[in-house]
């Protein structure tokens, strides 16, 4: 019997340490799962712990890098200049995840089978359904002759594929193409064409109706804006049309962008070889004008140069990773060397644009890192 009873001690103790054992286990097993299946953070503060500050510097490339055009596609952004452009083609690019640090990529245009064409300005491009759009326009090295001109490709950094065809014939000189997309779908170009007529005689900026294809025109060119101040002088007693000209003045590289209701024409004035060259605008009602001049008469209202970047001009605008827009353009170095891109904010004060800068750095916000990733 006390044989029996202790057998039962046992037998009960021994449950006893089943029980406990089985509950640590079981404990420990849901310690784990736990640990391993801890909901993310909240969304607001995962976006607060990625935030950061981003240093860039002026120029952003050390290469040759004029009238800068930058788009924005899939997160990434491309950069198209006027410049000398690797694997044999036209136009160098460049492309960045967060308009700061930048890879070279091969030229954007295929060589066109014209040996009159021996100098390319200007490229710009657009996106059209499935199809990416480069304007841009071709002539001899001298400028006279230069005309515009379309290509094509699938994809944003190209190679695009030239349509074969002058896009504006019956302008003798047009530079500086700029597609705009109105809210109604309907799609623009603006350029720059000569004006001889007037107090003021010299470039003008113009615009024209795009077909839906945007491969063609589809309506009369308009002037909408013509020099209107002495900063904005070309040169004097320059040879041009077989004439020579007192005073030949400039107004070039429209960029439009719609805000309030309203459309403000960005644009470059002066020489682009000395100081004076800079930002100003004009502002309409009507994609096609009339356009007020809102150019200072002592200098560029948006942006002027300094020291260290001389005759900032040639603009793009583009939307940062930051949120913010950014003028983008082209500067001299102090020691004239060459013209390279740029970057800094165009702030706005009561319908007023104004860029801050010339900067040699500043600083970006990057408020979301998941649209920082490394481009494809």
């Amino acid at each position: 019997m006390a044989k029996q009873r202790q057998r039962i001690r046992y037998a009960h103790a021994a449950m006893l340490l089943g029980i406990f054992v089985l509950f640590s286990c079981t404990s420990a097993a849901q310690g784990n799962t736990t640990a391993k299946q801890r909901p993310a953070p909240d969304q607001g503060e995962s976006k607060e712990l990625q935030r950061k500050q981003i240093k860039y510097k002026n120029p952003l490339w050390s290469g040759y890098f004029a009238d800068p055009a930058v788009i924005k596609e899939a997160h990434c952004y491309y950069a198209f200049g006027t410049g000398e452009a690797a694997g044999g083609k036209r136009f160098p690019v460049l492309r960045s995840y967060d308009l700061v640090n930048w890879q070279a990529l091969e030229g954007a245009l295929l060589p066109v089978a014209d040996p009159k064409l021996k100098d390319y300005w200007a490229p710009e491009p657009c996106k059209s359904g499935d199809d990416f759009i480069l304007f841009y326009s071709a002539g001899s090295p001298d400028g006279l002759d230069h005309q515009l001109r379309v290509a094509r490709s699938k994809q944003p950094q190209g190679p695009y594929r030239d349509c074969g065809k002058v896009l504006i014939p019956q302008e003798p000189f047009s530079i500086d193409p700029h597609p705009f997309l109105d809210d109604d779908g309907r799609w623009y170009l603006f350029f720059v064409k000569d004006e001889l007529e007037g107090e003021r005689p010299g470039t003008a900026i113009a615009v024209v109706p795009l077909t839906a294809d945007l491969l063609s025109t589809d309506g009369a060119v308009r002037t909408i804006l013509k020099p209107s101040a002495d900063w904005q002088v070309f040169g004097r007693n320059r040879e041009w049309y077989g004439r020579k000209w007192k005073e030949w003045y400039c107004i070039e590289g429209p960029y439009v962008i719609k805000r309030g209701g309203k459309y403000y024409c960005f644009y470059s004035g002066g020489c682009w070889e000395t100081p004076g060259y800079g930002l100003a605008y004009a502002v309409a009602d009507n994609v096609q004008g009339p356009y007020k001049d809102f150019g200072t008469t002592d200098g560029a209202a948006v942006l002027h140069g300094n020291e260290q970047l001389i005759g900032p001009g040639h603009n793009s605008i583009v939307e940062g990773p930051d949120g913010q827009d950014y003028v983008v353009y082209h500067a001299w170095d102090k020691e004239h060397t060459a013209r390279r891109i740029c970057i800094d904010p165009l702030i706005w004060k009561d319908g007023v644009p104004r860029c801050d800068g010339p900067k040699t750095e500043g600083t970006m916000l990057i408020k979301d890192l998941s649209t920082t990733s490394a481009c494809p």
